[in-house]
């Protein structure tokens, strides 16, 4: 695509000189990122979990892939549909040995992963073993050892990123959630999670600087969503009918997502002050998914608050019953938990992860930029805005 700025040089060259290195988005060429490095928990999870501890379970994936594919979704994730507008290919798992190319990318985003190290086994607990450490430990594995395989040629020269990609790749990181979650599990009151925060926090900064260390230099960071209106945590943790908003969410779980975020947002601030050649972009997805959940009839969606693919109760949801679940009935097998006719018009997925539809308007919504700080679209997030993160 042609730049603006050729036919608006004079212009532009103003505007660069009063900003101080800072040029307009509509100035500049996209970044053309080569490689996606991502990330996260089940949000960005493109099947780490499902080669690790076993496939998602059809319906999952049914919306777009047609079976199952390693996410906990009838289709398409964020992060699907941010590697499609930058041009490249889904992201696969690094931990999938089936079928992966990582000539642009790899993900690291495991289902259940938290940022600190988990203190119970994932059937204790359903927090994954691979948290945000373990995941750049993969990482740094994967950096370190894919310029001498690249040297080999061969079906490795196919599959794996060349080592500029490294330093011009845009890292995504969607981790947070299940850190808060964590702490409602073990009974812990919402100002004992909010004690924790600062931890979980600067050893996600220690990953981000780590990344920057290894040459990352861009990098696009998603907050926490409204976790009180999730039906999972509806059902698992409930709170006071005082307790409770006028779209049926909670709020003391709401409360603390937006303290997470307000320190994040600090966070994030601080590392762009600290890592001088990185461009840094806090994504504000609670809003994004806030509003999706409060306006939902005015946009074409229905039942927010209630899972597409769950079994019975106030919010379709049953922690015994998970999406896909198949249960003995007089020695047949049968799925107790079937997906909703039209998964097209939902929100909620299994009560815990969003419908494609609804990670389709997610996308729409931040792609743009509309939602970040600096307000740069993702397209254009390598261009570094020193006075804008503010």
């Amino acid at each position: 695509m042609e730049s603006l700025c050729l036919k608006h040089t004079a212009l532009c060259g103003v505007l660069l000189s009063l900003t101080l290195f800072t040029a307009p988005a509509n100035c500049l060429e996209s970044c053309q990122f080569p490689a996606i490095f991502n990330f996260g928990d089940s949000n960005s999870d493109t099947g780490g979990l499902s080669a690790a501890f076993g496939q998602a379970p059809p319906p999952n994936g049914n919306t777009f892939f047609h079976a199952p594919a390693g996410r906990y979704s009838d289709g398409r994730l964020v992060i699907d549909f941010i590697a499609e507008s930058l041009g490249l290919p889904h992201l696969s798992a690094y931990l999938d040995s089936l079928g992966s190319n990582f000539s642009h990318g790899a993900n690291f985003a495991t289902a259940g992963s938290t940022v600190r190290p988990p203190n119970s086994t994932i059937s204790q607990s359903g927090a994954s073993p691979i948290s945000l450490d373990v995941q750049f430990v993969q990482f740094s594995d994967f950096h370190r050892r894919s310029p001498s395989l690249l040297k080999q040629g061969g079906i490795f020269a196919a599959l794996l990123p060349k080592e500029e990609f490294f330093s011009r790749a845009i890292y995504t990181f969607d981790i947070g959630q299940n850190d808060l979650t964590a702490g409602y599990k073990l009974n812990m009151t919402t100002d004992q999670v909010k004690a924790y925060v600062p931890d979980v926090l600067s050893q996600l900064s220690n990953v981000i600087r780590s990344a920057y260390a290894q040459g990352g230099r861009t990098f696009w960071i998603h907050n926490t969503g409204p976790v009180g209106c999730l039906p999972y945590v509806l059902d698992r943790f409930p709170v006071t009918a005082s307790q409770v908003d006028k779209y049926g969410c909670a709020t003391p779980y709401n409360e603390v997502a937006q303290y997470f975020n307000t320190k994040l947002k600090e966070t994030v601030i601080q590392l762009g002050k600290d890592l001088p050649l990185a461009a840094l972009t806090y994504v504000d997805t609670y809003s994004v998914k806030r509003n999706l959940i409060t306006q939902a009839k005015k946009l074409g969606f229905q039942d927010p608050l209630v899972a597409c693919c769950g079994h019975g109760g106030k919010y379709n949801y049953n922690k015994n019953y998970k999406c896909g679940v198949k249960v003995k009935v007089d020695g047949k097998e049968r799925v107790v938990s079937k997906s909703c006719k039209d998964p097209s018009v939902r929100i909620n997925w299994d009560g815990i992860h969003f419908s494609e539809a609804a990670n389709k308007w997610i996308f729409q919504q931040i792609a743009n930029g509309s939602f970040s700080t600096p307000q740069i679209p993702l397209k254009m997030a390598c261009r570094r805005q020193h006075n804008s993160l503010t």
